[in-house]
C-alpha cells in the first residue's frame, strides 16, 4: 500500500522543489544496419531509428499526463557509430551524423546520442574517420551529440587520442563560432565510459546492449537541499543518512517511470541512473546542497569533502531503491548548467583547478565549462589528459566537455539557454604550454589495480 503522506510528499517534491524525470533514453542497436555502400547504411540506420522509436515522445508525454511527473527529456542514444559504420566505404562520417539529426527530429526527441568512438587502446580506421567527422558533424547538425572513450582503468590512457581530441575540439569550436562554440557542448571526452548512459551528451548505446533497450535518467538537486534544511547543525551522519532517504525516494520515482516506459514501448528496463543534475533555475543546484552543509559559498575548502559525501550518499540511496541503478549516478557539476557554480565563478570563489579536485569525487567530470577561445589545442589536450588519470586511477568515469569560446577572454559570459544554461569564461593557468608533453603520444599504461583478473 502507498500511504497518503508518501502521495502528498511526492507531489511537493515536484511541484515545488523541481523534481523530474530529466530523461526517458531509448537506445538503439544500429549493429544490423551495416552497409559498405554509405546511403544505403543512411537509409538503414533511418528506417531502423524511426521504427523502433516511433512512439517515444508520445508515451513519455502520456507517462507524464498520467502520473503529473515532469520527463523534461525524450533522447535516443545508438551504438557509436564508428563501429556500427566500420564497413561503410566513404571519405566522411558527416552524412551519417545529418541522417541520425534527420531521424531524431523526424520522431520528435530532443538530441540523438552515438556519434562516438572507443578508441582506450588504439584506432581502426573507421575511429579515424569518425573523429575527423566530428567538427563539420556537429556544426551541420542541432541535436547530434558524440564522444570518444581516450581511456579507461583496464587499458590505460591512448595519448594520440587525447592530443587528437585537444585538435577536434578547437576546430569544433571555430567551425561553430557564430553560436559561442555550441558544437564543443554536445561533444565529451571520456574517461572508463558506461555504455548503459541515458544523459547527454556523452551517451551511447553500448555494444554489450539489447537490441532496444529503456533507460531513465532522474534528477532532484531541489529536493536534496529542501530535505537538508531541515537537519540544520546535525552531524554528518544525520546529513548522509538524510541524502540517502531522499534518493531512495527520488529513485523509485524513476523506476516507476522507467518500468511503465518499457512496458509500454515493448523495450527491456535499463537502469536508472540516479544523477542530481542541475539546470540553471534557482532553486535546483548542486552547489546550493553543498552551500546548504554549510559552506559559505562552493569551491571553498572543504568543497571536495562536501561533495564526496553527497555523491556517496546519493548512490547508496539509489541502490536500495532499485537493482538496476547505472550509468553516472551520483553528482553532477556541470558549470553553465547550475546557478550555484555560476554564482560561484563569477565572485572566484570556484577556479579550474578547484572544479578538477571536485571531480575526483563526483560522478562524471569537468563539465560544460567554457574558457578563453585564446586556449591552445595543447591546453585542452592537457585538462583531458589530467582528468583522465584522475578515472584511469581511481577506476572511475571521469569526462571533459570543455568549451573554447571564439573572441571571448576570462570574465566574460556567454548565453546558451535551456538546460545548457550560461557559462562564465573561466581563467586557465596557461601561461606556459604542455605541447612538448602532449607531442610524446603512445599510450600511458594501465595502473597496477587494473590486473584483478
Amino acid at each position: 500500500m502507498i500511504a497518503i503522506d508518501d502521495i502528498i510528499e511526492t507531489n511537493r517534491m515536484i511541484t515545488e522543489y523541481k523534481l523530474d524525470v530529466r530523461t526517458i533514453t531509448m537506445g538503439v542497436s544500429l549493429i544490423d544496419c551495416a552497409h559498405p555502400n554509405i546511403e544505403q547504411f543512411c537509409r538503414n540506420i533511418y528506417d531502423k531509428i524511426t521504427r523502433a522509436a516511433e512512439f517515444l515522445v508520445s508515451t513519455g508525454e502520456d507517462i507524464e499526463r498520467e502520473y503529473g511527473i515532469p520527463i523534461i527529456h525524450k533522447r535516443i542514444a545508438v551504438t557509436p557509430i564508428a563501429i556500427a559504420a566500420a564497413a561503410a566505404r566513404t571519405d566522411s562520417f558527416v552524412p551519417v551524423a545529418e541522417t541520425l539529426d534527420k531521424a531524431g527530429k523526424e520522431v520528435g526527441v530532443n538530441f540523438i546520442g552515438g556519434f562516438s568512438a572507443l578508441v582506450e587502446k588504439g584506432f581502426t580506421p573507421s575511429d579515424k574517420l569518425l573523429i575527423a567527422s566530428m567538427p563539420q558533424a556537429f556544426a551541420a547538425t542541432d541535436i547530434v551529440c558524440g564522444s570518444v572513450n581516450i581511456g579507461s582503468t583496464k587499458a590505460g590512457i591512448n595519448m594520440d587520442a587525447v592530443r587528437e581530441m585537444g585538435e577536434v575540439i578547437k576546430r569544433t569550436a571555430e567551425l561553430t563560432g557564430d553560436k559561442n562554440a555550441i558544437g564543443c557542448a554536445k561533444l565529451v571526452v571520456f574517461c572508463n565510459a558506461p555504455g548503459d548512459n541515458p544523459f547527454m551528451a556523452g551517451a551511447f548505446h553500448g555494444v554489450a546492449e539489447a537490441d532496444k533497450v529503456i533507460n531513465v535518467g532522474v534528477s532532484g538537486p531541489g529536493v536534496v537541499k529542501h530535505a537538508l534544511e531541515g537537519v540544520k547543525g546535525a552531524d554528518f551522519s544525520v546529513v548522509a543518512e538524510t541524502v540517502k532517504k531522499t534518493a531512495f525516494k527520488i529513485t523509485r520515482v524513476g523506476q516507476l517511470v522507467a518500468r511503465e516506459a518499457s512496458k509500454r514501448l515493448g523495450a527491456p528496463f535499463g537502469i536508472v541512473d540516479l544523477s542530481l543534475a542541475p539546470t540553471p533555475a534557482v532553486g535546483d543546484s548542486v552547489a546550493r546542497i553543498l552551500e546548504e552543509m554549510g559552506l559559505e559559498t562552493c569551491g571553498i575548502p572543504g568543497t571536495t569533502a562536501a561533495l564526496a559525501l553527497l555523491n556517496d550518499a546519493v548512490k547508496k540511496g539509489g541502490l536500495m531503491a532499485s537493482s538496476h541503478v547505472g550509468g553516472l549516478s551520483g553528482a553532477f557539476i556541470p558549470v553553465s548548467e547550475d546557478e550555484g557554480m555560476i554564482a560561484a565563478v563569477k565572485d572566484g570563489s570556484l577556479s579550474v583547478e578547484k572544479l578538477e579536485a571536485m571531480t575526483a569525487v563526483c560522478s562524471v567530470g569537468l563539465d560544460m565549462f567554457a574558457v578563453p577561445g585564446t586556449t591552445t589545442a595543447a591546453t585542452i589536450s592537457g585538462i583531458i589528459a589530467d582528468e583522465a588519470a584522475i578515472g584511469m586511477i581511481n577506476n572511475k568515469t571521469t569526462a571533459v566537455r570543455v568549451i573554447p569560446v571564439p573572441g571571448k577572454a576570462a570574465g566574460d559570459e556567454v548565453e546558451y539557454g535551456g538546460l545548457l544554461g550560461a557559462a562564465p569564461i573561466m581563467a586557465l593557468c596557461d601561461k606556459k604550454s604542455s605541447e612538448n608533453f602532449i607531442a610524446r603520444g603512445g599510450r600511458i599504461p594501465a595502473p597496477v589495480r587494473a590486473l584483478t583478473n
